[in-house]
Order: structure tokens, then sequence, then C-alpha cells
């Protein structure tokens, strides 16, 4: 049996990826977590479809959305976050999950010379703490989530930051993730946005962010580098 010898499009050199609800399946973890905060406060759970659309801005404002319209207080936002980062400390990793075909794609990027890289609006430790945990067979070059230096997404300044760093305008870089924030941090980047259906979003509102396609299964990011999918 022969392998095709890969070749990459010369226009791509770079990915960066979202992570949560892109390579990694953490809602369950999330949800948990925030569930059991806010019971420690005395406040109702919520569900896990209706923790899809709470997170991917950040931890603060995951407990604003979270907590009661009239609950939310600067106190009490700051004092229920404290509690969501030490619970969510010790069970980050009990459902998390790479996403079916993840791992293939990364594999095949690998082999191609392709960069890879993420940009999360999760805390940047925990960030880093997650990618050694269960994305650790895979080189990236630059792993970044929210630091005090960088405004998160949707600005673009995370994602130009990985550019520079990687010496590479960004009309080189696909940028791929799950949600609006991460279509708008592309466009406004420069970058192209391709959006995915597997995440914690409906396709509808990454088109409508500026998804100039929707990918319904990881391989299919290959057709954009040219490369065999063998």
């Amino acid at each position: 049996m022969t392998v095709s010898k890969l070749i990459h499009h010369p226009k791509y050199k770079a990915v960066i990826f979202d992570l949560d609800g892109t390579l990694l399946n953490t809602l369950d973890d999330i949800a948990e977590s925030m569930n059991a905060a806010l019971a420690e406060f005395g406040f109702p759970p919520h569900s896990l479809d209706e923790y899809k659309y709470m997170v991917g801005h950040g931890l603060r404002p995951l407990v604003e959305r979270a907590l009661p319209a009239t609950k939310r207080t600067p106190l009490l936002i700051k004092q229920v976050e404290q509690r969501l980062r030490a619970i969510y400390q010790h069970r980050w990793d009990k459902k998390t999950r790479l996403y079916p075909g993840i791992a293939e794609l990364l594999d095949k990027l690998i082999r191609a010379k392709i960069s890879l890289n993420i940009l999360s609006n999760k805390p940047h430790e925990y960030t880093v703490i997650v990618v050694n945990k269960f994305l650790n067979r895979w080189p990236f070059n630059i792993v970044l989530g929210q630091r005090k230096d960088l405004p998160k997404k949707p600005a673009p300044d995370g994602a130009l930051f990985i550019a520079r760093q990687l010496g590479l305008p960004p009309g080189k870089i696909i940028y791929l993730g799950d949600t609006s924030i991460d279509m708008t941090t592309a466009r406004e980047a420069g970058m192209l946005p391709l959006g995915v259906s597997w995440g914690f979003r409906l396709p509808d509102e990454l088109l409508e962010a500026g998804a100039q396609a929707i990918l319904n299964h990881p391989l299919e990011l290959i057709d954009y580098f040219s490369l065999n999918k063998n």
C-alpha cells in the first residue's frame, strides 16, 4: 500500500484553532463546575444547552450570565467566580474529550508541516493546562489564552500577536472556531474565518458573523491546504 505525499497549498501556512467547542468538548465540565458554584450560593442550575450560549467570553462573563439578573453585583460576581475557579481546578478533565476526527486532522497537518496554534478566551493558565493534558501529542507553535496584556476575543489582538510571532501575514492563516466571537476575531484580523458545526453554536450564527464556510467534519479542513485525505 502506498502513501501519497502531502503537499500543502502555498497560500495558507498556519491554523489558529479555538479550543472549547472546536478542538475539545469541554462543556460538561464547565457546566457542572458552574452549577456547583451556583448551588453553594443558593442559586438554581442551568441546562447544558443553556451553557452553550453562556460560554466563550471568559470566566467572569460566564458567571454574570449564570447568576440571576437581579443578583449580578460586582461583589457577588467576584465571589462566585472565585468558587468557580476553585471547583473547576478539581474537575476540568472529568468529561472533556477531543471531538471525533480532531486527532486525525492534527496528525495530517503536522505531517504537512502546517503550523498549529490555539487562541482561547479561557484564562491562559487553564488553557495551557488543558492543552498539555489533551493535546500534548501534537507540537503546537503558540498556545494563547486570555491574558491581561491582550484584549480577549473578539478583539483581533491575540490572533495578530500569533501572526507576528509566526512571522506570517494574517492572510496566510486560517482561523477555525465554533462561535460568532471566533468569526469576528478572524475577520477583524484579516484571516480566513471558518466555522464548525460540531461546537457550541449553530451554523447560522457563524455565517452571519462572517464565516466563509462551515465544516461538518474536522478532515474537511484538509481541502483548504490541498492535502491528500488518505
